[in-house]
């Protein structure tokens, strides 16, 4: 990579860092804060306060995609950070449920994931750009697996108040990185317009976004049962989960590199997005099959992540190579809401099969729609990298870049 494409890869993947330590570091401990709110002891009050975020994030993350594609992708960046802020504040000052929900529901309407990735996408070449959709997901696999054991310890000595004031100001940090040190984006590509109905009946877009909506359902459908699995099978408290899950994720960081570069440097995309589908479906199987046995369950955790990291990284590369130039940002916020709904969906029904079918029965669902992933997946196009200039800055390169 180019100077700047390395620049630009860890400038962003910094901005999403900074934005979801903040989210993640909330989850571990609100419930608990909760009951000092009042009406905090309504369990179902707390649900939606936790789940208003990604709500807000499947309606917002099309419009603001869109936006980038006509505003500019900076502008749209900013403005996002800014009302993530200050629903940030809005929730700190809360005094009761009702507020704290409006904050969250402010804090998702900043939904800037679309525009990020088109920024990355931009800001790259395709044929590293999978490297730099990567540095990103490591980014936020690393700051989930230090909020895990960071949070007790910052609302302990700060309240949960603290860390919401902490999550306002890390994305005023933000600003300062997309403003400062992400470098400029290319002129956008010239040409007509394309249509929103050309973005969603694209066939080859189509099959990458049942990909997502299938990946993180299976995460949250797993993270339904396997809690409860490392307590009855490994006779693991609650509290030492995450000995289990750091070791986990940091693992997969290790093994899914050689992955990235493999399907990188010897043109192998496909080969490998499809291996590593096959990888999560054999994992789900095998979990369903023996997920009463703990080192199954821990050794599944590591697969599975090995499979979720390599797929998360290579899924926005995928689409923005196969989107229409002129609408990546558009192609990138159905992409992320159908992420989105696929968290919302994964939830909510993997805790309706646990709780009428038990967890085998979570596993087998996650494995039949892994399943039809592979089959869709298994019948794309082969995707070919077009040779572009480096993002280095230069005016030459730049110069080439719009020839």
């Amino acid at each position: 990579m180019s100077r700047d494409e390395k620049r630009a890869g860890a400038a962003l993947a910094a901005i999403f860092a900074l934005r979801m330590l903040g989210m993640f570091l909330i989850l571990p401990v609100f419930a608990i804060y909760a009951k000092t709110l009042a009406g905090g002891d309504n369990l179902t009050l707390v649900g939606i306060a936790l789940g208003a975020y990604g709500l807000t994030q499947a309606l917002f993350q099309i419009p603001f995609g869109m936006a980038s594609d006509v505003f500019g992708r900076k502008r749209v960046i900013v403005f996002g950070l800014l009302v993530f802020a200050i629903g940030s504040v809005v929730a700190a000052l809360a005094n009761d449920i009702g507020w704290t929900i409006a904050g969250r529901v402010i804090q998702g309407a900043g939904a800037i994931s679309a525009a990020i990735t088109a920024l990355a996408a931009d800001l790259t070449r395709e044929q590293h750009r999978t490297k730099v959709m990567a540095m990103i997901g490591s980014s936020i696999g690393a700051v989930f697996a230090v909020s895990l054991v960071a949070a007790p310890t910052l609302y302990a000595v700060i309240g949960m108040s603290g860390i919401f004031w902490l999550t306002g100001a890390l994305a005023l940090a933000a600003i300062g990185l997309v403003t400062r040190v992400v470098p400029e984006p290319p002129p956008p590509h010239p040409g007509p317009r394309v249509p929103f109905g050309e973005v969603l009946a694209n066939t080859q877009l189509l099959r990458l976004n049942l990909g997502i909506f299938t990946l993180h359902m299976s995460q949250m459908m797993l993270f339904v049962v396997v809690p409860g699995l490392l307590v009855s099978a490994g006779s693991l408290p609650l509290a030492s989960h995450w000995k289990v899950y750091l070791p986990a994720v940091l693992a997969s960081f290790v093994l899914m590199v050689p992955a990235i570069i493999y399907a990188e440097k010897r043109q192998q995309l496909r080969r490998v997005f499809v291996a590593a589908i096959a990888l999560l479906l054999l994992t789900l199987l095998t979990m369903w099959l023996e997920g009463r046995h703990f080192y199954i369950v821990a050794g599944g955790l590591v697969s599975f992540f090995v499979a979720f990291n390599t797929l998360e990284a290579m899924l926005p590369s995928l689409i923005s190579r196969v989107a229409p130039p002129r609408a990546k940002g558009a192609a990138l916020g159905v992409y992320n809401t159908t992420q989105s709904l696929g968290l919302f969906l994964g939830g909510a029904l993997g805790g309706w099969l646990a709780k009428h079918f038990g967890p085998t029965a979570v596993f087998a669902f996650a494995s039949g729609m892994a399943t039809l992933w592979l089959l869709a997946a298994s019948t794309m196009q082969p995707i070919r990298t077009r040779p572009q200039a480096a993002v280095t800055g230069d005016r030459q390169d730049i110069l080439e870049m719009k020839s």
